[in-house]
């Protein structure tokens, strides 16, 4: 079964490398991999200009940076690094179930940013990458200089509530079918899947995506570290991220902070706003006509978003 997977996701890789190379980026990106515990993390740095880094962390855990290719947008004039964390897209798998720890990928962060001589950098952070980011900041804060929290979960707990609120508007028959399959763990059954599925059409991504584009989000996908580390889906959480909570800490950001949410997402704009009241001087941002996939659902007002928000940061930072 690895081997029939890795030959397709050799010559998938090939192909999007080829594809990357011929970007309208103004620069090449510069790629390569930094050693870290477990394995090689896969990254790609896209623009050079000279305004501080902007590193991003995409969601999962065990997705990969692909969902965040419309970031490379944002490249004209500062360097965005992308990463795939170890485990998912083209890092390497991994089954030690003693490295999906969200300790472990702090330090592997920290391994990066050394490794590609980050001084001072922006740090961008998507769902999971919110928890991953917020557990950096608050181990290793001398560095960062700003940070943008998108559909941000700094309470499992809260999440989980908020995950009941929006189950609760589907279909009384939908609502069964997880609640019953929960009870029983039966998280294959045909219709606990399919309740995800019409979830996740409202709240996670509401617009198509190609064959493609979802065949390559497949075969970059670390399914081992997502259900080991969150469950069997994004409102299911079983593992061992189950009682995650940063709440306390969100008062001691000290750089300038910008919390988004997507109108339908998943990470409840109330809530985000909530959290937004809870971080010294932070800025929210509700992305309209989006779900938790905001910078595909709604690419353009996405990035303006982005972009003034880091415009004005590079200002104070002169």
């Amino acid at each position: 079964m690895k081997t029939k997977i890795f030959l397709p996701l050799l010559i998938l890789t090939f192909f999007y490398s080829l594809l990357m190379s011929c970007s309208t980026s103004t620069t090449s990106p510069k790629e390569g991999f930094v050693e870290v515990k477990g394995g090689k993390v896969w990254y790609r740095i896209n623009g050079t200009g000279t305004k501080p880094a902007l590193l991003l962390l995409h969601g999962g855990p065990g997705s990969s940076s692909y969902g965040l290719e419309n970031l490379k947008e944002l490249s004209n004039d500062r360097p965005v690094i992308f990463i795939d964390q170890l485990g998912c897209g083209r890092s390497t798998r991994i089954t030690d179930t003693s490295l999906m720890t969200i300790e472990n990928y702090v330090e592997q962060l920290e391994q990066i940013r050394t490794a590609l001589h980050l001084e001072n950098f922006y740090l961008y952070g998507h769902s999971w990458g919110t928890m991953l980011g917020i557990d950096y900041y608050i181990k290793y804060p001398k560095h960062i200089k700003s940070i943008i929290f998108s559909s941000p979960l700094f309470s499992t707990e809260m999440w989980t509530k908020d995950a009941d609120t929006l189950i609760a508007s589907l279909p009384d028959s939908i609502q069964s079918h997880i609640r019953i399959n929960e009870k029983n763990k039966t998280y294959n059954n045909p219709k606990y899947q399919d309740a995800v599925t019409l979830y996740y059409k409202n709240f996670l991504r509401r617009t198509e995506r190609t064959k493609e584009q979802s065949d390559t989000s497949k075969l970059f996908s670390g399914s081992t570290v997502y259900e080991f580390m969150w469950g069997p889906s994004e409102f299911t959480a079983t593992g061992n991220l189950l009682k995650y909570d940063r709440l306390a800490f969100l008062s001691t950001i000290k750089v300038p902070t910008l919390l988004v949410a997507g109108e339908f997402d998943e990470a409840r704009p109330s809530t985000i706003q909530h959290f937004q009241t809870m971080i010294p001087g932070a800025e929210f941002k509700m992305i309209k006509n989006s779900g938790h996939a905001t910078m595909q659902d709604n690419k353009v007002e996405y990035l303006a978003t982005l972009k003034a928000f880091l415009d004005k940061v590079d200002k104070l930072q002169q």
